[in-house]
């Protein structure tokens, strides 16, 4: 582990462990990819803690890890907060991208790990923060590029949000990280390989580098580089034998 690596693992013992001791809840920022294999990694050096991993939506890669003691008495809420941010002219607003919310949020001096998932659809926005960074955004965000915007505070347990999802089909010999992958890029197997070698594929935020490895159904697999795509089930057989399998690709 490189130094900043080593920091971040002394940090998720140090908030398990004080959730252990103090018998309290306790919780990380958001995780990036790299940064959840590492929670995956020392899991075993954890105290005896129950371990969430939520982004405040099931399709969301950034997550936020958080401890809380076996036997608990109390219920504590998740500390993520779910921002809407659309244009206050929807027929002038400019077609905004990932990159443009992204850009104006981080430009108001906000911590990236500040930070889950943007989800866009129809012009609009879909911001998911930490609690305590929420109405710093809400108050200070007022503008992305030349467009003048609005947020609203969204109810996190009411509000079902989705990415835009396309599913394609493929038939597999084997229901195998690499032919999956494959399959959802269009490429072939052995131009895969060296993505999982080198670390760029993570299974749920936990990095994989064996191309054999046999993913779930409802697995997400991100490919740096690439994108990600849901593996969303098996459909049957061929008449040749071969697995149909369907796919959900992040647009």
């Amino acid at each position: 582990m490189n130094k900043e690596e080593q920091f971040l693992k002394n940090r998720i013992l140090e908030l398990a462990n004080m959730a252990y001791q103090r018998n309290i809840y306790t919780n990380t920022d958001f995780l990036n990819l790299n940064e959840l294999n590492i929670l995956h990694m020392i899991q075993n050096e954890l105290p005896p803690v129950n371990v969430l991993l939520t982004g405040g939506n099931d399709y969301a890669e950034r997550k936020i890890a958080c401890f809380s003691p076996v036997d608990i008495y109390y219920e504590q809420l998740i500390p993520i907060r779910l921002i809407k941010i659309a244009p206050i002219n929807f027929q002038y607003a400019e077609k905004l991208s990932h990159r443009d919310y992204l850009g104006a949020i981080l430009n108001l001096g906000i911590n990236r790990s500040k930070i889950g998932d943007i989800f866009i659809k129809d012009q609009i926005a879909y911001l998911y923060c930490m609690e305590d960074i929420a109405p710093y955004i809400q108050e200070q965000l007022t503008k992305i590029r030349h467009t003048l915007i609005r947020t609203e505070p969204l109810d996190l347990q009411q509000i079902d949000i989705q990415p835009n999802l396309v599913e394609k089909r493929g038939t597999i010999g084997n229901v195998r990280l690499d032919s999956l992958i494959a399959t959802a890029f269009g490429t072939s197997r052995n131009s895969i390989i060296s993505f999982i070698e080198e670390g760029k594929v993570f299974v749920n935020g936990k990095m994989i580098t064996s191309n054999g490895y046999t993913p779930k159904e409802g697995d997400i697999i991100s490919v740096r580089g690439k994108g990600r795509f849901v593996f969303q089930q098996l459909l049957g057989v061929t008449k040749k034998g071969r697995n149909l399998v369907s796919i959900q690709l992040y647009q």
